[in-house]
């Protein structure tokens, strides 16, 4: 289980790094594989270029080590960031997480040329990033299969897709050197059955240990104690995004003392019916709040 990261805010809309370096203990202590940063439930678009490099800087020290860092390098320009790949320093990362590009909404081709630069541009791993529901383009079991087999420094890909098939064909018929990563707790459990090797979690900010068994039992091929699991967080998969993501893994935090209930615009925080139904989900789970 990779876990990506929230990034906390003070009131005044700072970044709260106290915050956020108890964030990072507790997923050290907790059974977390390995750490996503800057990621979408990182509100990455918020933040500026010297707030990016901060919190890289920050985790990277103080994580010193422990667990692998794979942080987020995507966008839809791609020769801006085939630039931040030869020019940024990347000591203490690595992976790198690269989403499919967004808005413009590029061909099968495109999506694979972009990957390509990509690929040439740094020795650094690379995980793919699917996730159509806001790229606005679904990047292809056949894409996906001709990038994982060309590239070497491809290593995996986070399909959040939605779409099982898909999913499924490649696990089917991708190289032996190449991964699915769940994208999507909600299927994480079945995903892993079909053969992917885990998942990168938001709920993982607030339950590591909990969610991190669940993926180990699943990969051992324990399924009965992996399913028990599994159905016991079913109630809180839907209310992590009913009001966006990070907002309800951020509502859960702030109920568990960890973070101020605070989010950048555009993006706010949920719904008080949302808070309520969080906060008693959590009372049944024995979750102090």
């Amino acid at each position: 289980m990779g876990v990506a990261l929230i990034t906390p805010f003070k009131e005044d809309d700072s970044i709260d790094f106290n915050a956020l370096g108890k964030l990072v203990d507790y997923q050290l202590q907790n059974g977390t594989d390995y750490l996503v940063v800057l990621g979408t439930t990182a509100e990455t678009p918020t933040l500026t270029e010297e707030e990016k490099r901060e919190v890289t800087k920050f985790i990277v020290t103080r994580v010193r080590g422990r667990i692998p860092i794979v942080l987020g390098v995507g966008g839809n320009c791609t020769r801006t960031i085939v630039e931040k790949l030869k020019n940024e320093n990347y000591d203490g990362v690595d992976a790198i997480l690269s989403v499919v590009p967004y808005y413009n909404k590029p061909s099968q081709e495109g999506i694979y040329q972009h990957y390509k630069a990509i690929s040439e541009a740094t020795k650094l791993p690379i995980v793919l990033y699917n996730v159509p529901g806001r790229t606005g383009v679904n990047m292809t079991a056949q894409t996906t299969l001709r990038i994982a087999c060309e590239f070497k420094n491809v290593i995996a890909v986070k399909e959040a897709s939605g779409n099982i098939t898909q999913m499924d064909d490649i696990i089917k018929n991708k190289p032996a050197n190449f991964n699915v990563i769940s994208g999507d707790d909600g299927i994480t459990f079945p995903l892993v059955t079909l053969g992917a090797i885990g998942v990168i979690s938001v709920i993982g900010n607030a339950f590591p240990r909990e969610f991190s068994r669940m993926v180990r039992l699943a990969l051992a091929g324990d399924y009965a104690n992996a399913r028990t699991i599994h159905h016991s967080f079913t109630e809180l998969f839907d209310l992590l995004f009913v009001d966006g993501n990070p907002a309800g893994v951020k509502c859960m935090l702030h109920m568990m003392g960890f973070i101020e209930n605070k989010l950048r615009l555009p993006l706010v925080p949920t719904r008080i019916g949302t808070f309520e139904k969080i906060r008693d989900v959590l009372r049944q789970l024995s979750i102090k709040c």
